[in-house]
């Protein structure tokens, strides 16, 4: 389970969206579902109301027995990496060790400019950030000399739940090299393709794979979560209908946060800045016929999936959005039903972890 709030504040208010959201995923816990996971983003439409994912997902912890709980991920360029440790290990203890950690780079220039770090640091400060917390949970009097932070000796308390720390998972949009540098670290990864083609997507996971298979970490043990929205009904046209309208606004708030990319706006993002041009282009049915979002009715669905195994393996976690935009409550209710009675089980058999 993926939530990502894209939706106008006069469409859904905040209250709603976390209350929503709360409610789902209990019921993800309810229905075995394998995590809840959650964005940080800042200001627009476009994610702005989940700027702290580890207060979300204090707040479902909470409220689940069972499920995991996973950022989707946390921004190091933007937080002080012993705030940052300290936070997500309370979360790791206050949900009894059912965290994993995603950890991203960020991509909006707004938010770059509010926290006044320049985009083109992004990725130094992204690679120092994560290596920063993991020491911070495992190193007692540890004294940190970085190039953007400098602090110790220092031990953190808490000491994370999980040892030597909860999983760490790195997100890549578009760069096989940092899914190569993932798999070297022994990072598990995050990925999303409906911002890459099918081959550039399988020439990613086919660089973090051989990468984790050279640095000799154990054989299997790596982890893949791929995001998808997913629209499901009982009857396919309408499962269609509300998948076009809901893309559509994610696709139109995508693009006008990311618009200063294409002015130059950042640097390090390659494909970002056309992406304006590619959200007025825009179908939704050459999108569901790549495979880059889910939508129909079960069997449709599971086609779908059977699809995407085959081009891109069957070591893949998928993390699925069931409540995109302001789609009704009654209706993700009922997709999250639907997927777990009809899909989940057509795939139990080829994964030792059925739910998804």
């Amino acid at each position: 389970m993926n939530f990502f709030p894209v939706v106008d504040p006069e469409v859904r208010s905040a209250t709603e969206c976390y209350d929503l959201s709360c409610e789902l995923a209990e019921l993800a816990d309810e229905l075995g579902y394998e995590h809840v996971q959650t964005v940080e983003h800042y200001f627009t439409p476009y994610g702005g109301y989940c700027p702290d994912p580890v207060t979300l997902l204090t707040a479902m912890a909470a409220r689940t027995r069972r499920v995991r709980i996973v950022t989707g991920a946390v921004i190091p360029a933007f937080t002080h990496p012993v705030k940052l440790a300290g936070k997500l290990a309370m979360l790791d203890h206050l949900s009894h060790g059912r965290l994993d950690v995603g950890f991203g780079r960020a991509f909006l220039p707004a938010e770059f400019a509010a926290f006044e770090v320049p985009m083109d640091e992004s990725r130094a400060r992204f690679t120092e950030g994560v290596e920063a917390c993991r020491q911070l949970w495992t190193t007692e009097n540890l004294v940190w000399r970085g190039k953007f932070h400098s602090f110790g000796p220092v031990t953190l308390l808490p000491r994370p739940y999980q040892r030597p720390h909860p999983p760490i998972f790195v997100a890549s949009a578009t760069s096989a090299e940092s899914c190569a540098a993932a798999g070297r670290a022994g990072h598990h990864l995050q990925v999303v393709p409906s911002v890459t083609t099918t081959e550039q997507l399988q020439g990613m996971l086919d660089a973090y794979r051989q990468a984790w298979a050279a640095a000799g970490h154990e054989p299997g043990g790596h982890r893949i979560q791929i995001k998808y929205t997913c629209y499901l009904s009982e009857r396919h046209d309408e499962a269609l209908a509300e998948g076009e309208r809901w893309e559509r606004s994610y696709v139109t708030h995508m693009a006008r946060a990311v618009a200063p990319l294409a002015a130059g706006g950042g640097a390090d993002y390659p494909g970002y800045e056309t992406f304006a041009e590619k959200a007025a282009g825009y179908d939704f049915h050459r999108s569901l016929a790549a495979n880059k979002v889910l939508a129909g009715d079960c069997d449709a669905v599971r086609d779908q999936i059977t699809a995407i195994r085959s081009a891109l393996g069957t070591d893949l976690d998928m993390s699925l959005q069931f409540s995109p935009g302001a789609l009704g409550r009654d209706q993700a209710v009922t997709a999250m039903r639907l997927f777990a009675e009809n899909v989940i089980p057509a795939f139990r058999e080829s994964r030792e972890h059925a739910a998804v």
